[in-house]
């Protein structure tokens, strides 16, 4: 995956990676058969263990505003060059026209899409989250997510800072995704005060990231 990041697939020769990896070009097409499979298997193997760690996520005792900021700095790429993001740059540069490829990236897509919208949905029925439609809520921040990955990955002038592209995302999640306001009446003692994340603590109901209600 690094030697794909760093030198980019269509300069990167089957025997300069067989040099890296201590074998033989032969070999590596014995497995993959062409560089787009060898794209797409570095993506798999990179995107399974994003999937793990979306699961366990998901999974937290956390409350669902932490969850979807985490979610965010997941997605996000690290910095100019993030290997992750350099080879889904090289994967769309190859899907046009490619009928395997275009159903691998609507396969991982659809990984991400379903994790995001099951979180959304999870914050609305916790009433964390104002009413909303969570899979085309869910489309829309990915797309933002996507362009804003992509300035950061290729080292724009105002984007080679992954910093800025977090406050970003997290401005536009404050717009998109509005926090529960109860109704007089909402909890059972008519104080508005609806169910809460079994970890909240005092002031948890805030729009914070880390549900410190700051």
């Amino acid at each position: 995956m690094t030697a794909i990041a760093e030198d980019g697939l269509s300069s990167l020769t089957m025997s300069a990676l067989a040099e890296r990896l201590g074998t033989s070009g032969g070999h590596i097409l014995y497995y993959f058969g062409s560089k787009d499979l060898l794209l797409l298997a570095a993506l798999r193997w990179s995107e399974a263990a994003l999937a793990e760690e979306r699961r366990a996520l998901l999974s937290r005792r956390i409350t669902a505003e932490r969850k979807l900021d985490r979610f965010l700095r997941l997605y996000l790429p690290r910095g100019p060059r993030d290997p992750r993001w350099t080879l889904w740059i090289e994967l769309w540069a190859r899907t046009p026209g490619n009928g395997a490829l275009g159903e691998a990236q609507e396969e991982l897509d659809r990984g991400w899409h379903e994790d995001l919208e099951a979180l959304l949905a999870g914050g609305v029925a916790r009433r964390r989250f104002a009413p909303l439609d969570a899979a085309a809520r869910a489309s829309e921040l990915l797309a933002l997510l996507d362009g804003l990955s992509t300035r950061v990955v290729l080292g724009q002038a105002s984007g080679r800072d992954p910093r800025p592209a977090l406050e970003v995302a997290r401005s536009a999640v404050r717009a998109l995704v509005a926090p529960y306001a109860p109704d007089a009446g909402d909890g059972p003692d008519g104080s508005g005060d609806g169910p809460r994340d079994a970890d909240d603590g005092p002031g948890a109901a805030g729009n914070s990231p880390d549900g410190a209600g700051s």
